[in-house]
Order: C-alpha cells, then structure tokens, then sequence
C-alpha cells in the first residue's frame, strides 16, 4: 500500500477530508486560530488588569497545582513581568487546601498587599470564595476552561465554554484560557509580539499535559509551542529535558516525561518548585529546582507503587464501578493509582481518603464511554463541592455519605451496562490492516507528520495479520518486555512488546501466525535511520 494511501485513511478517520483541512492538519505552520477578545469577559478583563497595574495595585496569580496551572501561572507571569506590574503567585497546597480558591488562601493574599486576584485555569464556579475575596476589597479576574454546572462566579469569567460564549473552539486548556488573556492585553497594550512566542512553549506543555483534544486551535497552539519548547530558549525547561535525556521534545515525552515531574511537585511537595524552575534565569536556583523536580518524581513512583499493591487487596473484581476507602494512600497519588486500575479492571475507579476536618476526598478516572462527571452530577446533593470532567474528577463529601455514593455510581453503571452490554470490553482500536512490508522509514516520517498526538488524535495503531514471530528475547529486570522480528514474503521488521511479555509468552514463542496491533515508531541511532514496529496487543 502506498505511504500517501495510508495517510489519506488516517486523516479520513479523523473527519479530516476537504483539501484545505488537510493542508492545515499537516502543516508546519498552522493557522487556525482566533481573536482573543471574542471570548466573554475579554475586553472587561483586560481593562480592569491594565487599569489596575496603572493605579499600582498589587496582583496576585492564583493557579491550580498541575501542569496546567503551573504553565499558565508561568505565562501570565511573563505577561506582568513585561507590563512591569507589581505581582506574586499563589498556587495552594494539594494536600492543605485542595483544588482551585478557598478563604484561608484569600486571607493570605489580602494580608501580602493584593488588591486584584487573577485566577488561572481554576476560578470559574468558586461563587462563594469570590464573594468572600470581594468582602475583604478584592478584584476577581477569573480565567478558566471548566464545565460551568454550578452558579458561575459572580465576577469577570473568561472560559470559552461560558454559557454567553460567541468564541469558536471550546476545549481549551487553562493555560490556552491564560495565553488568549496574553494575547489580548499583548494587543491592547502594545507590546512586543515576542512575547507570544515566549510563552508558547508553557501553552504546548499544559495543553497536552491536561489531555484536552489535540485539534482546532489547540493544534496550532502546541505545533508552534514544540517548536518554542525545542530552541530551548527557556533556560529551566532545557535544564529539565537534559536530566531526563531529552534530546528533542515532542508531544510523546512531553506526556510521559516532562508533564509527570511537574505534576510530582503538586503532589509530592509543592508545584511552585515547578514555577520557579521555569520562570528562573540563574544556574544555581535552576539546578537545585531541576533536582527537586527529579527527587519528587521518583518519590511520587515509589509511594505509587506501594498504594497501588495495597489498592488491588480491596478490589474484588466484580464490581461495574471500583469504589475504594482508602485511609492510608497518600492524597497526591490516589489519582494516579485510580488510574492504574481503571486500567487494570477496564471499570470506572474512584478512590476516597481522609481529610483532616473529618471529611472524604474522592478522585476518580473512567473509561471510554462513561463519563464520569455526568455520574457524579447525578448524585451531586452529597458532595460539598465537586468538578471535572468526562474522564477525571474529583469531590469532596461527609464521611456519612459513602454508602449512599457507592449505591448511585453502582446502580448507574449497571444501568449503562444494561444499556450497552459491551461497555466493559477492552477495545484496541486501529486504523487500519497493513502488510509488514508496508513498515518503512518513510512511512514512518510521513506519518510524524500527524503529530503533535494525544486526546482526539492519537498516534496512529495498524493491525498486522497472520504474522510469525521469530527469535524471541525478554528484556527488563523480570522478564516484562520483548523483542522480536516478524517477516512477510522475506521482509522483516523489529518488533517490541512493552510490558506484557510474560502474559502473553505462550503466544509469543508459539511459533504460530498472529495478529498484532501496534504502532509505528521511527528513531535515529548513531546517524543511521530506522524503523520498528511497536507492538500493544497480540489477538
């Protein structure tokens, strides 16, 4: 099959089909793109933040602690930093003060001299903190891409998914929320356009590491901020991808690599490690951030680890949707570990532990098809406060209402099931069947092309059929992984398998025809060009 065939599928898969939304799809240089200030609250915003820097007033930059926050933390910082505005960030403690405002924060930031709070990527439903923050003669400037199911803030909202929205694309991150705020007061103040670029690099991480869809203006947002990300202009960010043997950044390690040590600081320590290490210019201060970041992560994998062994002696394996009490988890990894058997069970999961008011904080993840705020909206009169969205979302709840959440999400997911018998049945998705010889270097370059991958674009999986793997080696300290060759009509492709190995050995040293799904990957070793097949499933 021809290389330009397999793409046109591809692309056809992803509604990408007219002449024009193809050449914009694969272009190096995306122009999709809109004007700032046809988001709600826009121009209002920008008014009130250039009016306040004028009259002196001290601001403050309330972010979240993941890597969405963090990176547009950053970003309005170097907004500020060039408007030479008096300013300092606030992000709360994960583990003291949960997710987005709260008064005992507000009372902090009235005490350090502010008088405008400008909130990222957190802010839109927090109706009573923002009273409360008015109370004590505070501004709100709320900027945030959360579903607004609650009494939205009664202040300025900038969230392209306001109900009074006119703005084309909805799915943006909050740190694309924060760059279009930039945007806009880089517009009306006149500033130098440099700042844009500058601070694209914090909107491709946050944009990939909060897994909204890569498509529209997200695309354009994290093609450009690869670019940024890759001429290693920002001294802390450079610092990071050379001790994790970065070599070039790309949406696949900035996932799996560069997104999980900033969220290591928000749930190991504190996320500000994370702003300060990219918002830092000397050596000596970027260094020992680089090495807090590094010493977080591998904490963060070691206590997940250890909870997640502890998590599967409370599953019993016939639950539709997994509901764990657990007093002993530490809380800035009960999301990860919730994950890890999502995976495992292919069932909803949420995790609950312990606050120290006596209170439950839940954190739950989902699989296709069930979504999960929805479920969670159904039975929202037992929550104190609760938010997220399709595949992730977290709660707070009295102790005494765990039965009566256990009884809605069970009877809900049983329904769902009745509803769609299959619901509950892995499903590897592929595009397409190919022949091992379909698998070049310049299938794989053109299909790099696709990226940046992630939510709504994912790296392109084919199914190849009837092949024989030969010469089977395991690989890894226990045995999980291996690698192997198959051949099609004297052909050959190196293959790997990733962490399966030993469950399906009996089929890898069968010495019979298989199906296999995977993925393509291209590398570049020693100068010398080559090619693998990477493989996720044998059928």
């Amino acid at each position: 099959m021809r290389n330009n065939e397999i793409i046109n599928k591809i692309l056809e898969n992803r509604g990408i089909t007219s002449e024009e939304e193809i050449e914009e799809f694969l272009s190096d240089k995306p122009k999709k793109t809109y004007d700032p200030f046809l988001l709600t609250g826009m121009k209002e915003g920008v008014d009130l933040l250039l009016s306040e820097i004028e009259s002196g007033t001290r601001i403050c930059i309330y972010g979240d602690y993941d890597a969405d926050g963090v990176t547009a933390s950053c970003i309005m910082a170097a907004c500020l930093k060039r408007l030479e505005a008096d300013y300092f960030i606030y992000i709360p403690s994960r583990m003291a003060e949960g997710y987005g405002l709260n008064t005992k924060a507000i009372d902090k930031i009235a005490e350090n001299g502010a008088g405008l709070i400008l909130t990222v990527d957190c802010g839109c439903v927090s109706y009573h903190e923002v009273e409360y923050a008015k109370s004590k003669g505070l501004r709100v400037i709320v900027t945030d891409h959360h579903n607004i199911e609650d009494v939205m803030a009664d202040c300025i909202v900038i969230n392209p998914k306001h109900p009074e929205n006119r703005y084309p694309f909805r799915d943006l991150a909050g740190c694309g929320v924060a760059y279009k705020f930039v945007q806009a007061v880089q517009r009306q103040a006149h500033l130098g356009r440099d700042l844009l670029s500058e601070t694209l690099d914090m909107a491709a991480i946050g944009t990939i590491g909060d897994i909204v869809p890569l498509i529209d203006e997200n695309r354009t947002i994290t093609k450009y901020g690869i670019h940024g990300c890759n001429r290693a202009g920002r001294k802390g960010l450079k610092h990071l991808a050379d001790a994790i043997s970065l070599h070039e950044i790309d949406s696949e390690n900035i996932a799996f690599g560069i997104v999980p040590h900033i969220n290591a600081a928000g749930r190991m320590g504190t996320a500000m490690d994370a702003v300060d290490l990219f918002l830092a210019d000397e050596s000596t201060r970027i260094s020992a951030k680089t090495q807090s970041l590094l010493d977080y992560n591998r904490l963060r994998k070691d206590t997940q680890e250890s909870a997640y062994k502890e998590a599967l002696e409370y599953v019993r394996g016939d639950e539709n949707f997994i509901l764990l009490q657990m007093n002993d988890i530490h809380e800035g990894i009960a999301g990860i570990v919730a994950g890890k058997i999502k995976d495992k069970f292919y069932r909803p999961v949420i995790i609950v532990t312990p606050t120290e008011e006596g209170r439950l904080k839940g954190t739950g993840r989902s699989i296709p098809g069930i979504d999960l705020y929805e479920v969670l909206n159904n039975c929202s009169s037992l929550f104190k406060r609760f938010g997220g969205h399709k595949g992730a979302c977290g709660f707070l709840m009295d102790g005494e209402n765990i039965e009566a959440l256990r009884e809605s999400i069970t009877a809900q997911a049983d329904r769902i099931m009745t509803e769609n018998p299959e619901i509950f049945e892995r499903k590897t998705e592929y595009e397409m069947v190919i022949k091992p010889s379909d698998i070049t270097v310049e299938l794989a370059k053109e299909l790099r092309k696709l990226a940046p991958f992630g939510e709504s674009n994912p790296s392109p999986r084919f199914m190849l059929t009837d092949v024989v793997m030969r010469n089977v080696n395991y690989m890894g300290k226990d045995g999980d992984h291996a690698r192997f060759y198959i051949y099609d009509n004297n052909y050959y492709v190196n293959c790997v398998f990733f962490r399966k190995a030993k469950e399906y050995s009996d089929k890898l040293t069968a010495g019979l025809p298989q199906d296999l799904i995977g993925s393509v990957s291209y590398q570049v070793w020693n100068g010398q060009e080559r090619v693998q097949f990477i493989v996720e499933e044998i059928k």
